[in-house]
């Protein structure tokens, strides 16, 4: 085991953390600990960090806003592909380990730091994305996992170890889930919700929001404005990212928007399931979409559907500072240039209606498509533009009738 002198690690104040400072400081003699919280808008588990970091043995804690440059270089580009992976999962968590990874880093660097360390499992998604980003900024940089090297084998493991070290922690082993939580989602896996037969018990485990069942039974309708793709204003009240999407948490919250129960494939090949609140990015995601329907052309709309699966693969591999997702994100920027208007929609437990697409940009012409009487659209030319169009089947039953098929 290589002696690490100085070591920079990834803080979160939850159950894996809290027990790596002591455990590094036991593991590697004489070493420095430096903590680094990244603020993606956890809100409240970052209250009492710096206390708690430097009561079990970190020589000091660094908490970085990374709320904005969060939303506006890692959020936005993601809605704006339409980037979902597996047709469900809106990324939350994937898309926040970049921006975190790349914190610790430029704080690794400023310290003098020879090692930057993660709580991250040896069975998760989340190693794969911090050691990637870590690797992209600092090639060199040694790198400690200690879930793929200590002694311990499970969570109830890890809660022993902290008591006996008298490390204060926010969970039981009734409340055990894994969590993790950021501006844009929080998640939930473990206990009861390791087997996909258990229904989730939502009055026990949802925090950002209530039950479709629990929703108001009066539809609430928002209305979000669109400028090249990214959302700039709702209801008329022009708001920074950070704002829009901490009201739009609350709205949707409180209308039971967003929340997805699903077993996703894992990168590192298993199946996981769990439970993700994302009430917020449910509606931007919903909006957005309903707006291309009108601001694109058929073509770049179904050739930017298939984009937005790689796209969403690249972010939860890890792979956001790669070429291609750098390559991909300026195809994406390139469709959004007419990506502009309002789009009104009615939450109501737990559904998301369209209300009203308006753009100036849009594509859809009533004169055209109207089932009434027009001036612009002669239906005789179809017939010849179906023949043309279907004159490979046409020629195949033709041969097929000549063999006797």
């Amino acid at each position: 085991m290589q002696n690490y002198k100085k070591i920079v690690l990834a803080y979160s104040g939850g159950l894996d953390t809290s027990i790596i400072i002591p455990w590094l400081k036991e593991h590697y003699e004489g070493c420095e600990v430096i903590a680094v919280a990244g603020d993606v808008g956890q809100e409240g588990e970052l209250e009492g960090l710096e206390a708690k970091a430097l009561a079990t043995g970190a020589s000091k804690l660094y908490i970085a806003d990374l709320k904005k440059e969060f939303v506006e270089d890692y959020i936005f580009p993601t809605i704006q592909a339409g980037a979902v992976y597996e047709g469900k999962y809106l990324l939350g968590t994937s898309f926040a380990r970049p921006i975190i990874a790349k914190k610790l880093v430029e704080i690794a660097k400023a310290e003098g730091a020879d090692a930057i360390a993660h709580g991250c499992t040896g069975k998760g998604n989340d190693q794969v994305r911090f050691e990637l980003t870590i690797k992209a900024f600092a090639p060199h940089m040694g790198i400690i996992a200690p879930w793929r090297t200590w002694e311990f084998k499970s969570r109830e493991e890890e809660i022993e170890y902290a008591e006996a070290h008298k490390i204060p922690l926010k969970i039981n082993r009734e409340t055990n889930y894994s969590k993790d939580k950021n501006l844009w989602h929080l998640s939930h896996e473990g206990l009861d919700l390791e087997d996909p037969a258990n229904e989730p018990m939502y009055d026990k485990i949802l925090e950002m929001g209530v039950s479709p069942e629990k929703a108001p039974d009066k539809p609430t309708y928002v209305t979000i404005t669109f400028e090249k793709g990214i959302p700039v204003a709702l209801d008329g009240v022009k708001m920074d990212g950070v704002s829009l999407i901490q009201k739009l948490n609350e709205v949707g919250g409180a209308n039971g928007i967003g929340i997805i129960d699903m077993v996703e494939n894992r990168l590192v090949g298993m199946k996981s399931r769990g439970v993700y609140e994302t009430p917020g990015g449910t509606i931007l995601y919903h909006a957005h979409d309903a707006l291309e329907t009108i601001c694109l052309d058929r073509d770049t709309q179904h050739y930017k559907a298939q984009v937005a699966l790689k796209f969403a693969e690249l972010v939860y591999y890890g792979q956001w500072f790669t070429p291609l997702r750098e390559a991909l994100s300026a195809f994406v920027t390139t469709t959004q240039q007419t990506v502009n208007g309002d789009v009104k929609l009615k939450l109501y437990k737990g559904n998301i209606i369209n209300a009203s697409i308006q753009s100036p940009d849009s594509l859809y012409s009533e004169e055209i498509a109207t089932f009434g009487e027009d001036h612009v659209y002669d239906q005789m030319d179809s017939k010849g533009f179906i023949n043309l169009f279907g004159l490979p089947i046409q020629v195949k039953a033709m041969l097929d009738e000549k063999k006797g098929k």
